[in-house]
């Protein structure tokens, strides 16, 4: 390629895309796009089926924050339909709201839900979210009694399947995020901003990347093409232990596989997501229509089974979040550091951190300034 580059991206995903939205039409710099896939929009793709419905190939995003500066960026590129975000879990049989809250209580324990409930509120007050690791470090019995059933019934078998591992054996940081809601919302996310965007998350790659500095090559993979293309600086989102050949050996990932199936009816359940902490061998089932305000007649859900990563075969989704993962993250962190200058590692893969849509986005938009300033 003859053309030279100010900037090349690898990844066409959230933070490729803000990084190449933001200095192509703020900074006027040339951008070349790469993404070894066929598609832009990394895990956040979504695409009709061949039923017409608009689906989320790579599992449910919502989308929810308290910045309105992400807001703000992102209501650029598209406009939003109202959504809360509900979850209910199967437990002893019943649809019981998650995070565990007052109602779950009146579902699962009807006799003693009242005195459950006014000790909770007494000790702890009303809609407040308390981990489960303090409620079990409780000294009253009937609290203590009460985060071991949540612990046992929703997170452990839950976690168990998610990572593959039991909580014992991941950070404890982990286990310290689960929250008992005490209180009556069964909103699964309390952020000030929850919606959708109107035509889905690919319209709004499609509308960010359509700029005259920005070029776009899909299916191609950067070590393929990093001694043809001429560029001054890159972001490489991906793997940074892939960038460097596994040298120090590879960072673990979880990968998920999904299974789905349109079903000839209005509605598969009764709202979008349905865990299952216990049962079965997958965790979650969502029903897309909910998630994008689509109702064609016909349905489409996904079932979903959390896997093991194998490097180029799966795709990577979750960092494994242990201290020894994180050592060894840290140390291909600070051997980047040394020993290049005009490579910056970012996003979910290249930080080895799991981040929220708008967490992604914000960390982004921070980022253009650190890229800006640079000589």
């Amino acid at each position: 390629m003859n053309i030279r580059y100010d900037w090349l991206i690898v990844g066409a995903g959230l933070t490729g895309s803000v990084i190449a939205e933001r200095l192509a039409n703020e900074y006027d710099r040339k951008v070349l796009v790469i993404d070894r896939r066929d598609h832009i929009g990394g895990n956040v793709y979504d695409e009709r089926n061949e039923h017409g419905i608009l689906y989320h190939k790579y599992g449910p995003h919502i989308f929810h924050t308290n910045s309105q500066i992400v807001v703000q960026y992102l209501s650029r590129f598209t406009e939003w339909i109202d959504y809360e975000h509900r979850v209910v879990g199967v437990i002893n049989d019943r649809l019981v709201p998650i995070p565990f809250n007052l109602t779950s209580i009146e579902i699962l324990f009807p006799d003693e839900a009242d005195s459950l409930k006014t000790i909770l509120i007494d000790t702890y007050g009303i809609n407040v979210k308390v981990p489960i690791l303090q409620l079990m470090n409780s000294e009253d019995k009937k609290i203590k009694d009460l985060s071991k059933f949540i612990y046992d019934n929703v997170f452990l078998g839950y976690t168990t399947k998610q990572w593959g591992m039991r909580p014992e054996e991941l950070d404890p940081s982990v286990t310290a995020r689960v929250p008992i809601h005490i209180s009556y919302d069964d909103r699964y996310f309390q952020d000030s901003f929850q919606k959708m965007p109107k035509e889905g998350y690919t319209s709004i790659f499609q509308k960010m990347l359509h700029h005259q500095n920005i070029d776009l090559l899909l299916n191609t993979d950067y070590k393929d093409i990093s001694s043809s293309v001429h560029y001054d600086k890159m972001v490489f989102t991906g793997m940074i232990d892939e960038y460097f050949n596994y040298i120090f050996g590879e960072l673990p990932y979880r990968s998920l596989h999904f299974e789905f199936h349109t079903y000839h009816q209005t509605h598969h359940q009764a709202l979008a997501q349905v865990n299952y902490p216990v049962s079965q061998e997958f965790t979650r089932i969502t029903e897309m229509g909910y998630l994008t305000g689509e109702w064609v007649g016909k349905t489409t859900i996904a079932i979903e089974y959390p896997k093991s990563h194998i490097a180029g075969k799966t795709i990577p989704y979750y960092p494994i979040p242990r201290k020894d993962n994180e050592d060894l993250f840290l140390k291909y962190k600070l051997y980047a550091d040394a020993n290049l200058h005009e490579v910056y590692f970012a996003g979910r893969l290249g930080d080895y951190k799991y981040y929220n849509m708008d967490q992604t986005i914000e960390k982004a938009l921070n980022l253009i300034g650190i890229l800006t300033q640079t000589k």
